[in-house]
């Protein structure tokens, strides 16, 4: 599995295309019509955006009803994240109802959340005020279907929260699921409804329950953020609804999954990190500690400390923010290992926080050692995951360096520059195990010049093309570990390919025969994929087959041959299907001569 990313077994939400079809088209004019955005300028963006791209770190808060079944319904555990029990599991209306009556977390205190969320280092919290179920966790005036008038509880979380976090210096955001709601009439199931009483107009659904809704929580709490769930697919009249209120907080920031051709504020990639981020644009990705967002008994699944501490790294070093998930239990504790894990990011941001807040995404497309960049005015942080044995070079920058130091320490390094330009940093006395923070203070913001590697053969003939040598495209590939175990990894979208520039040093055409070292779990094998030269078909191709796992390589000869006349080619790797999910891990590639 790859070092620095999760494969989630299942997500926070589906595709709007599955559950509705697509939704209708509209066109630019339509969609500036009910943007309440749509005029902003850039300059009024960039203010209101501010808080939210130098945060980079906020906490997700997924609480509701179904955390009294905890994954568990008639005495049986339900396989799939915990918070869609009740679709998963088609329990009644009225019998998931009823779980409100066991909901009384008398041990909930907001001030002790925050407190985690602070400790942690986190400068945001969203929290679900309600989820697909349809439950309400503030005191919602549209029906009794709600915290303080079902349950034993009687108390307001979401207005306990928002008061938390304004004293503690938080920005505090609601999480609302516009579209899918399980309990109501009319409001969306994610298929087909399995109870009669789901039975309704969605239209009546929108006006009745979602838009009034979402306009006590803006006029009642003043959120920061309003993160939708679920596009829906709504017509003009129903987005004006929705977002009927929103100019009474015009600082209001809001995500992209609203529907109705609404584009948001922000991307939302899901449970992974896109490799290379989402350039011009604000984006966050949002992920859990474990395998699920609502509570689960089952799942102890946690991801380490250091795997999410790498994950925040690698989001800030693209320009991305961190929204990590806890799940809280009926009885209003956050589990033990989630804080455990929130305390050990804490203390790693305490001492190397700059490296990580108010920063903007790396310069470069490629570093020379197993790490990731961010760059805050004049100064170049490196975070170091692995301090590379034969030292810790930097190439391509074209600022001159005026000092360099350890974050954590304060520890001054010595900056040595080669005639090449290439340069190296000392070694700190103290290097941390999970990633060691370096700053160098430029004389002016840094310009970097990279050049794309040309590849030659080697003296007999054969080509070897590493992962770690590619030019990577597209949205989720990315290239993973360190020295010898460094692979392309995470590629889970078709349209992701990475290629290497090549110079056939021949006097006419050569034919090579074409080897391919990968790895694939089980469960994820059968992708195809071919070898392009050039942008054409190069008629070799292959399946790729299992191995034990995903550190467990193998190398395989692919059918046909390759030509490659003289002069530079670009060779390719583009995946045709991708059944298992996911690609491979790719180590590399060698073209070896034929004959040779």
């Amino acid at each position: 599995m790859p070092r620095l990313t999760y494969r989630a077994p299942a997500l926070l939400c589906l595709a709007a295309s599955l559950l509705f079809g697509a939704a209708p088209a509209h066109s630019q004019a339509a969609i500036q019509s009910v943007d309440p955005h749509a005029t902003e300028t850039k300059a009024q963006r960039d203010i209101r955006m501010h808080w939210w791209r130098e945060a980079r770190f906020g906490m997700f808060i997924h609480w509701g009803l179904y955390s009294v079944p905890a994954g568990v319904y008639d005495g049986k555990p339900i396989n799939n994240i915990g918070e869609w029990i009740m679709r998963v599991a088609n329990i009644p209306v009225d019998r998931y109802a009823a779980y409100a009556n066991q909901f009384d977390p008398e041990q909930f205190n907001a001030d002790q959340w925050v407190g985690y969320a602070k400790a942690a280092g986190m400068r945001y919290i969203v929290m679900t005020a309600k989820h697909h179920e349809g439950f309400a966790m503030f005191p919602t005036k549209v029906d009794n279907f709600n915290i303080t008038a079902r349950t034993p509880f009687k108390r307001d979380p979401i207005g306990e929260m928002a008061a938390a976090c304004r004293k503690a210096g938080i920005k505090f955001g609601v999480y609302y699921s516009q579209n899918l709601d399980w309990h109501h009439p009319g409001g969306g199931t994610a298929g087909d409804a399995w109870d009669p009483a789901q039975k309704g107009d969605f239209d009546s659904y929108v006006k009745n329950v979602s838009a009034p809704q979402v306009k006590e929580l803006i006029t009642r709490y003043h959120p920061a953020v309003l993160w939708w769930d679920i596009n829906g697919p709504f017509t003009p009249e129903q987005v004006r609804a929705l977002t009927a209120s929103f100019p009474q907080d015009p600082e209001l920031i809001y995500n992209n999954r609203l529907g109705g051709g609404v584009p948001g504020d922000t991307e939302t990639p899901e449970q992974s990190i896109p490799a290379l981020g989402y350039p011009g644009k604000d984006w966050e990705t949002c992920m859990t500690i474990n395998d699920t967002w609502g509570y689960k008994t089952t799942d102890t699944n946690f991801k380490s400390p250091a795997l999410l501490l790498h994950n925040l790294i690698d989001i800030a070093s693209k320009g991305g923010n961190y929204l990590l998930n806890v799940g809280p239990t009926s009885q209003g504790i956050i589990p033990i290992p989630e804080v455990e894990r929130l305390r050990d990011m804490g203390a790693w941001l305490k001492v190397n926080g700059d490296s990580i807040y108010a920063t903007t995404h790396s310069p470069y497309k490629r570093l020379l050692f197993d790490g990731r960049c961010t760059v805050k005015g004049n100064t170049l942080y490196l975070n170091v995951f692995t301090w590379p044995t034969s030292g810790l070079t930097l190439t391509g920058l074209q600022t001159r360096v005026l000092s360099a130091k350890a974050l954590a320490t304060g520890q001054k390094l010595s900056v040595t520059k080669a005639a090449d330009g290439t340069l190296t940093i000392s070694k700190p006395n103290t290097l941390d195990p999970v990633c060691t923070s370096v700053a160098l203070t430029l004389s002016g913001p840094p310009v970097v010049k990279e050049t794309e590697r040309i590849f030659s053969p080697q003296p007999d003939g054969t080509f070897l093309l590493k992962a770690s040598d590619a030019t990577l495209e597209g949205d989720t590939i990315q290239i993973e570990g360190n020295g010898d175990a460094t692979n392309a990894g995470f590629w889970t979208n078709i349209k992701d390919s990475l290629h290497w520039k090549v110079q056939a040093n021949v006097a006419a055409a050569a034919h090579y025969g074409v080897k391919v070292e990968y790895a694939c779990q089980p469960g994820n094998e059968g992708s195809t994929f071919t070898l392009r030269v050039d942008g054409k078909d190069s008629g070799v191709s292959g399946t790729v087959t299992k191995t034990t796992g995903w550190t467990d390589y193998k190398t395989v000869s692919l059918d046909g041959t390759l030509t490659l006349t003289p002069g530079p080619h670009v060779l390719q790797v583009y995946p045709q299907t991708i059944p298992g999910g996911v690609v491979m891990n790719l180590r590399r590639i060698t073209l070896v001569a034929a004959g040779g």
